[in-house]
């Protein structure tokens, strides 16, 4: 199973950033129609919240088996940069650090779907001593 992940780690790290992101763009809808269904809880169920970290944890996974299967060490350091933003966004709508606008979270997630992408297509490697600049 793990050579598997390994082979398609892209094509599951762009599925589990684009899942993602259909999460985050379906919150704001759910929040409407519950306020709308009832007026005494307007905070989303404590499962939901939780998915975040879910997907989290996935990208994480297909990050780590993507940037060793990389020939382009940028695009390796590219994952590990917007997954280090996207969970910093993640936990700072959780916990409210600071203001920052939810739709924020957006940029790292399309930039891990794209990356994947592109690293599947122009950057794969078949052993795992390729890594280059």
């Amino acid at each position: 199973m793990i050579h598997a992940l390994r082979l398609k780690s892209d094509s599951f790290g762009a599925a589990a950033s684009g899942l993602c992101l259909l999460h985050c763009l379906a919150t704001p809808i759910l929040f409407v129609a519950q306020s709308c269904a009832k007026n005494c809880c307007t905070s989303a169920p404590t499962w939901w919240l939780l998915i975040d970290y879910l997907f989290l944890a996935l990208s994480f996974i297909a990050i780590y088996f993507a940037s060793q299967q990389t020939q382009k060490k940028w695009v390796s350091v590219g994952f590990y940069v917007l997954w280090l933003l996207l969970t910093a966004l993640v936990v700072n709508e959780s916990q409210q650090f600071l203001v920052i606008a939810q739709d924020w979270v957006y940029v790292p997630a399309f930039g891990l779907i794209l990356l994947h992408l592109y690293n599947r297509r122009y950057c794969q490697c078949d052993d795992q001593q390729c890594v280059s600049d």
